[in-house]
C-alpha cells in the first residue's frame, strides 16, 4: 500500500479561513479590514516608471531601501528592521526562529484566527488564554509560559488597544518573545514601537503591515522592529528572495508618503466615530476601537441572523461563530456612502 504523502499534522489541521471575496458587482465589502481608500499617488507613479527589463534580475534579497526608510521613520537603524511578505510572513517566521520542537505558541482568546493555524503549521501548541470583561486586558496566570506570545495591539476582531505601560510590563516579566502585531496602529491612538526600539530591549518584535492604512493590501508588504538577534534569525529562515521588485518599489514610494496615509486615517477615524454612534442609536454595542473597523453586538444578539441577512443585500460583514464572539459582527469602516448602504440594509 502506497504510504501517506501528507504530513500527519497537516492531515489533521485545517487550515486558515480569509475573508470572503464578492467578485459580483456593486457590493458593500465590510469583511476583511481593507481600506475604503486607492493608496498614494505616489505608488502609481513608481509603478508607472518601474522598467521591467530590471525583472530579469534578482530582486535585492536584504531590501536595504526599504529597510533604511523603515528605520528612518522609528528613529532606529537597519539592522534592527526585518522587510517581510506581508507582517503574516513575520508571524510564520517567527514561528520557526522562537518556537523549539515541542515548545509552544501564545495569543489571547479572541485574536487574530491565523495564529493557532501558525502553531498547527510548526507542529506545536497553541495555547490560549483569556481576555478579561468586555474583551479588556488580563494578565496570564504565572504559570502560563509559551515560548512565543502573539499580542495584538489594537487587537483584532476587538479592536480595543491596551496601554503601552502594560504592555511593557507583560513583557519584562514574560520570560520568551513577545510580538507585538501593530496590523492597525496607524488608526489608534498609541502604539508599543519604543518597546522594540528602547535600550535594552531583548524579547520584543514589533511588526506593521502596509495592508490597512496605505492601502496595499494587494502588494503584500510588512515589516518588523526589534533586537538585532532576533531579527538577524527571521533573515536566516527567510526565503531567499521573499520580497520581488515591484512590491520593493511600491513599498518605498508608499512609505515616502506618509501625509497621505495619515489623511486617509483620520477619514477613517472619523467615519468610525459617525458609524459607532449610528449603531448605538439603534441599540447596538460596540467595543471601542482604535482599529478601522468596530466589533458590535446587535440588539437581540443574533448575529448570525443579520449576517446573513446583509449578505443576502450584498452587504459583506464578518461573523465569527465561535465564543465569546457568537453574539458580535466585525464591520471594517468603509467610505460615507458604503457606511450609509449597511446601515440602510439594517433598517430594512
Amino acid at each position: 500500500m502506497k504510504r501517506n504523502l501528507i504530513a500527519t499534522h497537516i492531515q489533521a489541521m485545517e487550515g486558515y479561513v480569509p475573508g470572503e471575496q464578492p467578485r459580483v458587482a456593486d457590493v458593500v465589502k465590510l469583511n476583511t479590514n481593507e481600506n475604503p481608500y486607492p493608496p498614494s499617488p505616489a505608488v502609481a507613479r513608481a509603478l508607472a516608471a518601474f522598467d521591467p527589463a530590471t525583472l530579469r534580475r534578482y530582486p535585492d534579497p536584504m531590501a536595504k531601501a526599504l529597510r533604511a526608510r523603515i528605520a528612518e521613520i522609528h528613529g532606529t537603524t537597519p539592522d534592527h528592521v526585518f522587510a517581510g511578505n506581508g507582517s503574516d510572513e513575520v508571524l510564520a517566521l517567527a514561528t520557526r526562529c522562537f518556537v523549539p520542537d515541542g515548545g509552544a505558541v501564545g495569543c489571547f482568546q479572541p485574536t487574530y484566527s491565523l495564529y493557532p493555524v501558525l502553531a498547527k503549521i510548526r507542529n506545536v501548541r497553541c495555547v490560549e488564554t483569556p481576555l478579561g470583561d468586555d474583551f479588556g486586558w488580563r494578565t496570564p496566570p504565572p504559570e502560563f509560559r509559551p515560548d512565543l506570545f502573539f499580542l495584538t495591539n489594537p487587537n483584532a476582531p476587538t479592536g480595543i488597544r491596551y496601554p503601552e505601560e502594560i504592555v511593557r510590563a507583560f513583557a519584562d516579566a514574560f520570560d520568551g518573545v513577545v510580538l507585538v502585531d501593530e496590523a492597525y496602529a496607524d488608526f489608534s491612538d498609541g502604539n508599543c514601537m519604543a518597546l522594540a526600539t528602547r535600550e535594552g530591549n531583548g524579547n520584543v518584535i514589533v511588526s506593521r503591515t502596509l495592508s490597512k492604512s496605505f492601502s496595499l493590501a494587494g502588494l503584500r508588504f510588512g515589516y518588523c522592529v526589534g533586537p538585532v538577534d532576533l531579527i538577524d534569525a527571521l533573515y536566516k529562515a527567510k526565503d531567499s528572495y521573499n520580497l520581488d521588485a515591484v512590491t520593493q518599489a511600491l513599498a518605498l514610494a508608499a512609505l515616502n508618503d506618509l501625509d497621505y496615509m495619515r489623511a486617509n486615517v483620520e477619514r477613517i477615524r472619523a467615519s468610525r466615530k459617525e458609524l459607532a454612534a449610528a449603531l448605538a442609536e439603534r441599540g447596538w454595542k460596540a467595543a471601542d476601537s482604535q482599529t478601522n473597523f468596530l466589533l458590535a453586538r446587535p440588539p437581540d444578539g443574533d448575529a448570525a441572523a443579520i449576517f446573513e441577512r446583509l449578505r443576502a443585500r450584498h452587504v459583506y460583514v464578518r461573523y465569527f461563530p465561535a465564543p465569546p464572539t457568537t453574539e458580535y459582527l466585525r464591520i471594517t469602516i468603509g467610505t460615507p456612502e458604503e457606511n450609509a448602504r449597511l446601515l440602510a440594509a439594517l433598517d430594512i
